[in-house]
């Protein structure tokens, strides 16, 4: 069964068909800018291009960058534009689509839920937190395979700021921090969070994923297993395409 999945994030808008079964993308992904100011019309308008690309006409999962409530209404857009708050995405991407079926997510809750599923936190138990590190640090908290919705711990403060300030990888590229430098940030992000939740396991998503290796054996002395997402970058494509599963 392939179902259709778009992320929305700070930087670029990704979709894609995604195979249900083997969680995978069933085409290559076709990504967009992402428009500055990412106004709620200009977003959208992204979001029927990367859709009309692929011609698809069937239901269609997307991932927002804030907190959603109802599968519909957005409450917060700390990356993209203010004006997105309260605003019904839901029926405002349906109607760009030409009236196709649509539900909305939080981005790193889907990636999570892709995770769980498919990825690296598939089958565990116990808490499970996985952050998407990207334009900011998304979330998604698991307690036993039940997902806590719009958890939002990238803007936990660390040092007087929101965390994704400092160690998201926006900061780091920013900054032009060494790999070195941004690994202790992240390290004493992960040990203000572990404090709080107590994880059994992180499984670090996003972008940087693919470049585990540069940076997660650098991040000592964390209690929780830190593993890199093994969909990588895709999993919140897969994670939106699995609720608009739900839609029929």
């Amino acid at each position: 069964m392939q179902i259709f999945g778009v992320d929305i994030g700070g930087s670029g808008i990704k979709g894609a068909p995604v195979d249900l079964e083997h969680g995978d993308l069933a085409e290559p992904r076709h990504k967009v800018l992402t428009p500055h100011p990412a106004t709620p019309e200009d977003v959208a308008d992204c979001v029927r291009q990367v859709v009309g690309h692929f011609e698809w006409s069937g239901p269609v999962g997307i991932t927002f960058p804030g907190v959603v409530t109802d599968g519909s209404t957005v409450r917060s857009a700390a990356n993209v534009d203010k004006s997105w708050v309260d605003v019904d995405a839901r029926a405002l991407i349906s109607e760009h689509l030409g009236g196709l079926p649509v539900t909305v997510l939080n981005d790193a809750d889907a990636a999570g839920v892709a995770e769980a599923h498919f990825g690296a936190a598939r089958g565990r138990k116990g808490t499970v937190i996985v952050l998407t590190l990207g334009t900011g640090i998304g979330s998604a908290v698991f307690t036993d395979g039940h997902l806590v919705p719009n958890t939002e711990l990238g803007h936990l403060e660390l040092h007087g700021h929101d965390a994704e300030k400092r160690a998201s990888t926006k900061a780091r590229d920013d900054e032009q921090l060494t790999w070195e430098q941004w690994a202790h940030r992240v390290k004493k992000y992960l040990a203000h969070v572990e404090m709080l939740f107590s994880p059994e396991l992180f499984v670090i998503g996003g972008g940087v994923s693919r470049k585990a290796h540069k940076f997660l054996p650098l991040i000592e002395g964390i209690r929780a297993e830190i593993v890199p997402a093994d969909l990588l970058n895709n999993a919140g494509i897969v994670g939106a395409a699995m609720r608009a599963r739900e839609l029929g």
